[in-house]
């Protein structure tokens, strides 16, 4: 379902009061720990130059805890040059840069960014020489997308139609009353003259409209375009509509389901999609090729075991694609008739995103690997493997990380797994350890053997701490081809979670793990997952950490913003045409046999699975079992922390049950209020 805190953990509840007087060793600060991760900065986007000298890039940078504001980390605009790997600041600061694209003459980067006094985010652009961005395009709503025209003069927007101005007024003096899925605004497309004081006009279509893309060679435009803005149209409904500049309809893609990246061919002649192959595909992540004409679009590599993720066209023959392989990834060159050759094997770094240069021989790529957060990666035509650019973390040179390795083991029907497991750091060889099991969620996601630690997954920190850390990509999850992914449909709860247990028990045969030493936690489906295996499989599971999880099937569906995309890819039938069956898969049935202490963990404005199913599994523990809980709740968060502070808390707080149950004295729940300064943080136990 789916952009993840620890003073005292493992003291006894009578000895808080004498906290302050005890002498506690520090922990070493050569390993990474929650207040390193709260600081680390990530690569969210590289455009490649259209002569593939430079690489523009955005570098998300979380804002300081206790120290700065709290808020969403800024996001900068720096470029890199390829051959030399010097990287240039652009707009940095206070900043949230979005949408970065070079202008077609390479000359200067368009990019949205709300400045200064802008009431709305504005289209900006800045030449590549230096000095200050200019406002390009303004609206009186805020721009989301936008897309510029091969001449360089043009550009058509996106944004939201603006709020009439009658009901506006009313809002100001109290009338701000709000009605549920109906009192929505689409957004629209606009066109454009870049820096042209007049304001653009307004294309006359029909619907949401989400993505905009020019034709290389003339005016149409291509549209991502959903009935309406509810995420469930977004999410299962939208399509690819070309229009021209009056907004006619020219021509519509009839892809099914959920929809990805749009790709126009450079003759214009064609469109490559990364959709759903059908309404039941659980994702986007089939390369897809549809006329320019319209019609249905066909699958290029019908049947494959892997998963696209991103591609660019190489000329009008082929697309380079980054296609997800299991826990690997692999760069793929693919024609529109299917013949496929590998660029670079799966096994190196995880490649997340691809642009290419103008002739299509130079690459930019975001990537990441076990040792070292998203980076720019830069591959030129004749070369082996990008190559990384950027080292937006420096000080990880110093940090000592725990081993990480690929496991493949089988299910108890014989159906073969595999996970990401982080070793314990300093591990000794014929010792056990206790295990932390983190589960993804979707359940349409997947673990990659790259980069896994933040701060909702301790892989390394927890690691640091004495603890073994799984990644499971149990079955339905993504990477592995749409049959893979298809496998839970149907089933909550059932053979996707007892693939779970049986990761467990292979790694206890492994000789790693102590069985009586097992954690599990996750957000959203691996929420659900977690409260799953803390009730129904509560014999197994020492302690649980639950994030924004579901714990009532039935309830659930009549509380998200996404009930038919629930219907659709997951469950396959609605709760009332089995209404047993849907409580019988609902945490909240297995409840009063619970024994796991569970701290259950909700953004308190989450619109994909309410609060209330946080509330509704915290009541009945308190009601029908001995188990103790905790429920926190995050104002102003939803479906996953994006605050400095609410990150922090909720990476200290599940390290603190953790330990507190698995390597502490148990029992009551350890201290509610947190320590979140770094130098009290006490070693491991």
């Amino acid at each position: 379902m789916g952009n993840r805190t620890m003073t005292g953990w493992w003291l006894p509840a009578f000895c808080l009061c004498l906290f302050a007087p005890l002498a506690v060793p520090a922990q070493p600060i050569d390993v990474l720990t929650p207040h390193k991760v709260a600081a680390i900065r990530s690569v969210t986007s590289a455009r490649m130059s259209p002569d593939g000298t430079r690489i523009a890039y955005t570098l998300s940078v979380p804002r300081k805890p206790l120290v700065d504001d709290d808020g969403e980390s800024w996001v900068e605009l720096h470029v890199v040059d390829v051959a030399s790997g010097q990287s240039r600041p652009y707009v940095t600061g206070k900043a949230n840069v979005s949408v970065v694209r070079w202008t077609p003459d390479g000359r200067s980067l368009a990019f949205l960014q709300k400045r200064g006094d802008d009431k709305f985010t504005s289209l900006y652009v800045i030449a590549l020489d230096g000095g200050e961005a200019r406002l390009a395009e303004a609206l009186d709503e805020s721009i989301s997308s936008y897309d510029l025209h091969p001449d360089g003069k043009r550009v058509v927007v996106v944004a939201t139609e603006p709020e009439d101005p009658e009901r506006k007024k009313l809002r100001e003096k109290g009338f701000a009353q709000e009605i549920y899925e109906e009192d929505v605004r689409a957004a629209k497309p606009w066109v454009g003259n870049l820096f042209d004081e007049a304001k653009p006009g307004k294309l006359a279509v029909d619907g949401h409209v989400s993505g905009v893309y020019w034709s290389p060679v003339d005016d149409r435009i291509a549209l991502a375009v959903a009935p309406s803005p509810l995420v469930d149209d977004d999410l299962v409904r939208k399509r690819v509509r070309i229009v021209d500049l009056q907004g006619k309809t020219l021509a519509q893609v009839e892809n099914p389901g959920k929809l990805g990246e749009i790709r126009w061919s450079p003759d214009g002649k064609r469109v490559a999609l990364i959709a759903a192959g059908g309404i039941h595909d659980p994702s986007d992540a089939r390369l897809m090729l549809a006329p320019a004409t319209g019609g249905t679009p066909a699958e290029v590599l019908p049947g494959i075991e892997g998963d696209a993720a991103a591609c660019a066209w190489q000329g009008v023959d082929w697309i380079v694609c980054v296609m997800n392989r299991g826990v690997q990834v692999s760069l793929d060159r693919i024609s529109p008739a299917g013949e496929s050759t590998v660029l670079v094997a799966a096994g190196g770094p995880i490649l997340t995103s691809i642009s290419l240069s103008a002739d299509g021989l130079r690459g930019a790529f975001v990537a990441n690997s076990p040792t070292h957060p998203p980076e720019v990666y830069a591959m030129a035509h004749g070369e082996a493997a990008p190559r990384r650019l950027t080292d937006s973390n420096p000080w990880l040179a110093g940090i000592r990380l725990a081993p990480q390795e690929v496991v493949r083991f089988k299910a108890r029907d014989g159906l073969e797994l595999e996970g990401v497991l982080v070793r314990p750091l300093d591990e000794k060889k014929g010792q056990r350890y206790p295990l932390i099991l983190y589960v993804h969620g979707g359940p349409e996601s997947h673990h990659s053997n790259g980069w896994l630690t933040n701060y909702g997954d301790p892989a390394q920190t927890a690691a640091a701490r004495g603890f073994a850390v799984m990644h499971t990509n149990y079955r339905g999850s993504t990477g592995r081809g749409t049959e893979f992914a298809r496998l839970s449909q149907a089933d909550p709860a059932g053979k996707e979670f007892d693939d779970l247990i049986d990761a467990i028990d292979h790694l206890i045969g492994m000789g790693l793990v102590d069985k009586e030493k097992v954690a599990v936690t996750g957000g959203s489906y691996g929420g659900y997952a977690t409260a799953w295996l803390s009730t129904r499989y509560s014999d197994r599971i020492a302690a649980g950490v639950m994030f924004v999880g579901i714990s009532n099937k039935i309830s659930k569906v009549g509380t998200t913003d996404i009930p038919d995309e629930e219907f659709y890819v997951h469950a396959l039938h609605r709760p009332w045409e089995d209404w047993m069956k849907m409580l019988e898969r609902s945490p909240i049935y297995h409840a009063g046999q619970s024994k796991t202490p569970l701290l259950i963990l909700h953004g308190k404005d989450d619109p994909r699975v309410h609060p209330g199913q946080s509330r509704e599994l915290y009541r009945h523990l308190k009601l029908r079992s001995e188990a103790p809980v905790r429920l926190v709740l995050y104002p102003g968060e939803g479906h996953g922390n994006r605050k400095a502070a609410a990150r922090l808390d909720y990476n200290l707080r599940m390290q603190q049950w953790i330990e507190h149950y698995l390597t502490g004295t148990g029992g009551s729940p350890p201290a509610m209020e947190l320590d979140y300064a770094e130098t009290k943080v006490p070693a491991a136990p």
